[in-house]
């Protein structure tokens, strides 16, 4: 009677430390945290293992594998012979070392004792159940334990009337023992159950916003995709072609074919700054813009911009700006007028082999108000190619850092320059994939056009 009495009061301290520890610990949990925060400052430090004697390191793996469902974290075997074997529960926050020591050695007598190790889940009585159907030995059936948990108050306290304070802790217990008599705790408190399943909630709305954001962008990808032009006014005396390739689901970059009557065709590539949804957004109002003023574009160019310019610095913030060239085509005269915004130069690949820069003739569009502007011509012959682009074509790098460059689009226009435009277009963004066939970093927006 004295032993089991003695262990009983061994265990209902320990139940009393347990419930203790746990409640001074998870009061200062936030529920919704997973883990506590690093200070940067610090060194890192954490617990690596906890060993656990054993009598054979085969036969405890298979235990702890197969009966409680731990994962194997490493089992090596030094060159002195020595072998580590270390197991995990299934969240991975903690080690144990299953330790084999020499025969008649002194830690040989840690094997079967107390442990002291607590593990703690949400549910003890269906762990149990689960642990017991696969053979592991409890000492007893789980147990209901409330403890009365006394809080300290302040002479404030007292003051105001509140007085002293004993809420009641309580929890779900129970031992069992590894194949060597290792005892080991298995709890479930209210605190800790409580905090457990506000985290599920918290993972599991966590996950559905995801999947809500995820769809949103490809609503979002979808939407943008119809801002790009859907047809190509038809011309007698150029063959042209538009691809926009984004890096992610949505981005900044923007091509336009627009109709500005009497046989004459807008051509726009734009860049927008920064990345993402923003960008995305400042595209889809630099469209609205040129399209809602592009009626204005044909016989006055530079008010025409001046008027996008003015509504896109009056929508976006201070920082926002955009790159654009806009080009006119006037399909009788086979001539090109255009404006180019802070944006890269376009190329005119002649027909007898030489090349032309359409360098900026004006800044960007949006860090200004009070903004001009000023245009320039090109004539265009039977066979001449001119290409507009952004530079995600040309900052697009290899693995040894080196960037696809304008050097190597004017190569690759050159060998392609007999193919139809669509297929020219596809030629070049091959080229740059096959350069840089790693995942894409910026969007890569190009525009050909070969007078015929």
């Amino acid at each position: 009677m004295s032993r089991i009495s003695a262990a009983s009061r061994q265990r209902a301290s320990l139940i009393r430390l347990i419930i203790t520890r746990m409640v001074s610990f998870s009061s200062h949990l936030d529920a919704e945290q997973s883990a506590l925060p690093v200070d940067p400052r610090q060194l890192h430090l954490r617990i690596h293992a906890i060993n656990i004697y054993v009598r054979d390191q085969d036969q405890s793996l298979r235990f702890y594998l197969d009966q409680l469902g731990f994962s194997l974290v490493s089992d090596v075997r030094f060159g002195s012979g020595q072998r580590w074997v270390a197991v995990a529960p299934p969240d991975g926050s903690a080690v144990l070392s299953l330790v084999a020591p020499q025969p008649d050695s002194k830690a040989c007598t840690l094997i079967g004792r107390h442990t002291q190790v607590v593990f703690v889940t949400e549910d003890v009585a269906a762990k149990y159940r689960e642990w017991r159907a696969r053979g592991v030995r409890f000492q007893y059936t789980p147990r209901l334990k409330r403890i009365k948990y006394e809080r300290r108050t302040t002479a404030s306290d007292h003051a105001a009337g509140h007085g002293e304070q004993t809420p009641i802790w309580g929890g779900v217990f129970t031992h069992f023992k590894d194949l060597d008599g290792n005892v080991f705790a298995l709890v479930s408190l209210d605190e800790e159950s409580r905090a457990v399943e506000a985290q599920r909630h918290a993972a599991a709305a966590k996950l559905e916003a995801e999947r809500r954001a995820v769809h949103e962008l490809q609503i979002a990808k979808q939407v943008q995709n119809r801002l790009f032009p859907q047809t190509r006014p038809p011309l007698d005396t150029l063959d042209y072609s538009g691809i926009c390739v984004q890096a992610r689901q949505v981005g900044g970059d923007y091509f336009d074919f627009l109709d500005l009557g009497r046989q004459r065709l807008g051509l726009v590539v734009g860049d927008i700054s920064g990345k993402g949804i923003a960008a995305a957004l400042l595209m889809a109002n630099l469209q609205a813009n040129l399209r809602s003023q592009c009626a204005i574009a044909l016989d006055e160019p530079q008010r025409f911009l001046q008027s996008v310019n003015r509504l896109f610095y009056e929508n976006s913030v201070d920082s926002s700006y955009a790159t654009l060239f806009f080009a006119e085509y006037d399909d009788r005269a086979r001539r090109l007028r255009y404006v180019n915004c802070g944006h890269l130069a376009a190329l005119v690949f002649r027909k007898d082999g030489t090349l032309e820069r359409l360098d900026s003739t004006s800044t960007v569009l949006g860090l200004f108000r009070d903004w001009e502007c000023s245009s320039a011509e090109r004539a265009l012959s039977s066979g001449d190619i001119f290409a507009l682009y952004t530079d995600g074509i040309t900052e697009s790098f290899n693995e040894a850092g080196e960037e696809f460059g304008e050097h190597r689009l004017i190569d690759s226009v050159w060998r392609c320059c007999g193919q139809p435009s669509p297929d020219l277009v596809t030629s070049i963004v091959e080229d740059v994939r096959k350069f840089s066939p790693h995942d894409q970093f910026d969007d890569m927006t190009l525009i050909v056009a070969r007078c015929r």
